[in-house]
């Protein structure tokens, strides 16, 4: 598929057939995150790969973590991680030179953005793989016992949670936001030279 095709082609979906995803698939999605781009090659995402009886008990965790419809038919959930502390390690090394670890020399938490960025390139692989994804986030109060249920290290931090599949759904859902808000025109959020 041409790139532009994928970028078009993106959107999220929220109902899946009933059929897996193909582990060569499942690997592509993984190795294209691994390759997102990362302050000081820092490297400091991680991904936790959910599956039958380990996704049921995903779903436990948070009654408002996604739709019904997801939760019903979504075959597949990677969760991506921002680890701060790779971050403040690496920069603390003698090529960076910020030998106190001080996060306040960041002007944005980079380890989220380059999450972030991983888990697009993630959405993107589903496009160009003919599947289906949605991101969705979940409350910081049920983080704790997402930890504790599949336990994850107290510095990794969930960034949220991307369902993938084969979509069920139409081109685009009549419920989707997509469906009922026009694009905003390029002229109100590009600004040339100055605002």
């Amino acid at each position: 598929m041409e790139f532009q095709d994928v970028v078009r082609k993106r959107r999220m979906v929220r109902r899946y057939q009933d059929r897996p995803v193909p582990e060569p698939v499942l690997e592509r999605i993984l190795a294209n995150a691994a390759r997102g781009p990362s302050a000081g090659f820092s490297q400091g995402q991680a991904f936790l790969v959910l599956e039958g009886e380990e996704l049921a008990r995903f779903w436990t965790i948070g009654d408002s973590w996604a739709m019904d419809s997801v939760r019903a038919t979504a075959p597949l959930v990677i969760v991506p991680f921002a680890c701060k502390r790779v971050y403040l390690d690496r920069y603390a090394e003698p090529d960076k030179g910020w030998t106190d670890r001080d996060e306040t020399r960041w002007p944005v938490p980079f380890w989220h953005i380059d999450t972030g960025m991983a888990t697009l390139l993630m959405l993107q692989t589903v496009v160009d793989e003919g599947l289906g994804a949605l991101y969705f986030g979940f409350p910081p109060d049920d983080v704790p016992k997402f930890r504790e249920a599949f336990g994850v290290p107290a510095d990794h931090e969930p960034i949220g949670a991307v369902s993938i599949g084969y979509s069920d759904e139409p081109a685009v859902s009549p419920r989707s936001s997509a469906a009922r808000r026009p694009r905003r025109d390029r002229g109100d959020i590009v600004h040339r030279g100055r605002w």
